[in-house]
């Protein structure tokens, strides 16, 4: 389940990314996170790294819940059926 935006796991402890941060956008988390560093996490800084960010986590969180849907319609029917 490797997508273009996942980075290595040798990429991730390098960068000390948290377990819980290691998902299918995390190749833009470390960008984000040399960003924040380097200009002291200013708030108005890494506008484009974070905007980047924030949209492939919500475009993954819509992904999920149509998969749910999806599952949850295939239960309904099975349950119809029998």
């Amino acid at each position: 389940m490797t997508s273009s935006l996942t980075a290595s796991q040798e990429e991730l402890k390098a960068e000390r990314v948290p377990v819980q941060w290691r998902d299918g956008c995390s190749s833009l988390l470390i960008p984000l996170n040399l960003c924040r560093r380097k200009t002291l996490y200013m708030p108005w800084e890494c506008d484009h790294e974070r905007h980047a960010y924030e949209k492939c986590q919500y475009d993954d969180y819509l992904r999920r819940m149509k998969e749910a849907v999806k599952l949850k319609q295939q239960a309904a029917a099975e349950a119809a059926d029998s």
